[in-house]
């Protein structure tokens, strides 16, 4: 079963300021962060094998090779939404998402 995947506003920001982060010292690395990050948010639409999330209703989703995980819903059998991207070195506050 093949379900289309959507960003929310928060997750396009998470991944748009880390892109940017990475690219003002190496583009080259920015991009091959963006990319993988990518794969792996558009696969969970035909394997979504994360874990349940540390939010009550996600999931987390470890990105192959990079310190990111990508946490997503599954609001119904048609969709994924990637709610967030995160780095890997940011803390977790108990019941909420780390700020930015």
């Amino acid at each position: 079963m093949s379900r289309r995947v959507e960003w929310s506003s928060s997750a396009i920001d998470d991944f748009d300021l880390a892109i940017a982060h990475i690219a003002q010292d190496n583009p080259a690395a920015a991009r091959k962060v963006a990319l993988g990050i990518g794969r792996s948010a558009s696969a969970l639409g035909t394997h979504s094998t994360g874990r349940p999330g540390r939010i009550p209703g996600s999931y987390e989703k470890s990105v192959t090779g990079l310190p990111y995980v990508i946490a997503y819903a599954v609001p119904d059998d048609t969709r994924i939404v990637v709610l967030r991207v995160i780095h890997t070195s940011r803390d977790w506050p108990r019941g909420g998402w780390p700020q930015a």
